[in-house]
């Protein structure tokens, strides 16, 4: 089932996210719906807050990836296989060197910037049937997963441009609140408490 994705200015993006157990109801069918909803928007990741759920589950699919030529050949075949769901993940190291990529997020449509992370990250999380993986991403898939994961702290790509930016950026965001915005997808804005 596709549900509508929470759009800038809703508090349950701000909120910092709680764990969730083996006992959390409803967990598989919630899992087919973000996958369905996250598809039908054509993003390669989604977390929990977006469809209203202030819980530590996110997902990432970069398949889409595998077709883009500016990235090399090993990069393409990785990103195309990866498809994980996270479950109370934490970041336990970032490190490398910080490159600048530009970013968007369902959430925010329309938006897209210049966004500056490190290259390596090591992370704790559970799968689906919540065993306990540690594992170490780089390049794109470090990045995608960082803005997921970014999703269950509270935190916004928005958030890490510079103050200048956010000046600019301001309006736009302001309309995407209150809905004047066209999405191709179901969204619900919070100014506007009704999704389209």
């Amino acid at each position: 089932m596709i549900l509508p994705i929470i759009a800038y200015g809703d508090p349950v993006l701000r909120k910092m996210c709680t764990e969730i157990d083996q006992q959390y109801e409803g967990l598989e069918t919630l899992i087919s719906n973000m996958w369905d909803t996250m598809y039908n928007a054509n993003g390669v990741g989604l977390a929990a807050p977006q469809i209203g759920l202030p819980i530590r589950l996110f997902m990432v699919d970069t398949s889409p990836f595998a077709d883009d030529e500016e990235l090399t050949k090993e990069e393409r075949e990785q990103l195309a296989g990866f498809k994980k769901v996270f479950i109370n993940a934490r970041i336990v190291e970032e490190t490398g060197k910080a490159w600048a990529f530009n970013e968007g997020c369902l959430s925010i449509p329309d938006i897209r910037e210049d966004v500056s992370r490190k290259d390596t990250i090591s992370m704790e999380y559970m799968d689906e049937q919540f065993k306990v993986h540690t594992h170490t991403y780089d390049g794109l898939l470090a990045r995608v997963i960082q803005h997921e994961y970014d999703h269950i702290e509270g935190i916004l790509f928005t958030d890490k441009v510079s103050s200048l930016k956010k000046r600019l950026l301001k309006g736009k965001l302001t309309n995407i609140s209150k809905g004047k915005i066209e999405v191709d997808y179901k969204m619900r804005f919070p100014l506007l408490k009704k999704a389209r």
